[in-house]
């Protein structure tokens, strides 16, 4: 018997793909541990709790999580409603989550703070497959495993305000006066904005959402103003489809935002990106520079960064990772999803084969798998696992045969001209052309866009719909 025959498989986060893992691996009867970082499941997820994604409920539950739970008289919600964060986590999380073939294997407050060979670095070779992973908590406990999959999403990690990947000059001044994605404008976090100017940086459903919130917020507390930046030249692709979209919370999301822009209750600058930023009586002072070269300097009260996430991959530092330099996904998955290339509607399935590294063993999977694409859907995470789970159990014809049954969104497509005019990503589909297969699912990390798509995670305002780019 090998040293790893004993051996748990280890999941890293008990959100909706770290859950669908230990689900599939209960049913593929391997070992398995899960480790959440937070107190409770979907801890990521209740923290945009008031975000309702733009896909039902029916593409929002893993299907083995469902046989589970069926199998338990679980009650499911109506298959076509559209779930909010708080609901997911409630109705769905967390009664998976209490299930007893996967309750005694949770283990919660357990932060991963890094993940080896036993006595191997990443330099040592003989053996290595063979060797068990050892994961070391934050607390110093440490954890051997036969695999791992990391499912730790990127909430944790936004992505800065500044242009050019940096942090803008001052950015970490100002951190009292910085918002990141999805703030509950109109409920907790309401004293924070109401009477006070606000600036939102970003172009995604993330943005979007957080928008129309506060237009709400200000058409009832005097003094709120509105400022939207983004960095291209027009809107259109946060606008997105308009009654052209097959999912209509989505369409109407970006109806109701040009509503709002072209009735002067949004000012909005575009071609902007922020250089500086200074605190200054109470307030920040944000110099901005536009394509033209002009500057320009605004004052605001605080600053929502709906800039989207990226991935973290220290903890993996001493396994041997191939990223692509571009995506910091898999080199074999880069090409596949690049948002550049691809809108989520045209990224082809895919699993075990191109979520590989030369680690064997280790699988990166959900939206940390996209790296810094903002494509990411939640049924598509779902497919990744059960192909790598059966990839684990040695069933790898099942491993390969990876399907994605998605509706037709009626937006998305994959002609990278596009970009040029504002109609990429969930923008209307060229005449012509067909419409792209695709998902929608509901976070950010990417979680909305940039997170909920599930992670496209996108915060709406009450009776409002979220989601990023072709997902949630």
């Amino acid at each position: 018997m090998r040293a790893l025959d004993n051996l748990p498989v280890v999941v890293i986060g008990a959100g909706p793909v770290g859950l669908a893992a230990a689900a599939n691996l209960h049913e593929r009867g391997i070992a398995f541990t899960v480790l959440e970082a937070g107190d409770y499941a979907g801890a990521a997820v209740r923290q945009w709790g008031h975000v309702r994604v733009f896909s039902p409920w029916r593409y929002n539950i893993d299907p083995a999580a469902r046989r589970l739970l069926d199998d338990a008289g679980w009650v499911a919600p109506d298959l076509e409603a559209l779930p909010t964060g708080a609901e997911l986590a409630a109705d769905y999380l967390q009664p998976l989550a209490e299930l007893p073939q996967l309750k005694p294997h949770l283990r919660y407050g357990a932060r991963v703070e890094a993940i080896s060979r036993l006595g191997l670095d990443r330099l040592r070779t003989a053996g290595r497959e063979h060797t068990p992973f050892l994961i070391r908590l934050a607390d110093g406990d440490e954890v051997l495993a036969r695999a791992v999959i990391d499912a730790s999403g990127t909430w944790g990690t936004p992505n800065v305000l500044g242009a050019s990947g940096l942090p803008a000059r001052g950015e970490a001044t100002v951190a009292a006066f910085l918002e990141h994605a999805l703030p509950d404008v109109l409920d907790t976090d309401r004293d924070r904005f109401a009477g006070r100017h606000t600036l939102v940086v970003g172009a995604g459903h993330s943005a979007a959402n957080t928008l129309l919130s506060l237009a709400e917020l200000a058409a009832g507390e005097a003094g709120t103003q509105v400022t939207w930046a983004i960095r291209t030249a027009s809107p259109a692709r946060t606008y997105g489809g308009g009654d052209a979209d097959a999912l209509p919370a989505r369409g109407a999301l970006g109806s109701r935002l040009r509503a709002h822009v072209d009735a002067g209750r949004i000012r909005l600058l575009t071609g902007f990106s922020v250089h500086t930023l200074t605190p200054t009586d109470g307030r920040v002072e944000v110099l901005v520079r536009h394509a033209d070269g002009g500057e320009e300097s605004i004052t605001v009260d605080r600053i929502v960064a709906a800039t989207g996430f990226r991935p973290d991959h220290s903890i993996a530092s001493e396994l041997r990772l191939d990223l692509d330099p571009v995506m910091d996904a898999t080199r074999a998955l880069a090409p596949l999803i690049d948002p550049n290339e691809h809108s989520c509607g045209t990224v082809p399935p895919h699993g075990v084969d191109e979520l590989s590294h030369p680690e064997v063993g280790y699988y990166a999977v959900g939206m940390k798998s996209y790296g810094r694409a903002p494509t990411f859907l939640m049924a598509t995470g779902y497919e990744q696992i059960r192909s790598v789970v059966a990839a684990l159990a040695g069933d790898w014809e099942a491993a390969r045969d990876v399907q994605l049954d998605l509706p037709e969104t009626g937006v998305c497509n994959s002609n990278p001209a596009d970009s040029a005019t504002g109609d990429s990503c969930c923008g209307p589909t060229p005449t012509g052309e067909p419409a792209a297969r695709g998902l929608a699912t509901g976070i950010t990390g990417g979680l909305l866009s940039a997170p909920l798509n599930l992670v496209t995670l996108d915060a709406a305002p009450a009776g409002g719909q979220t989601g990023g780019c072709c997902g949630s």
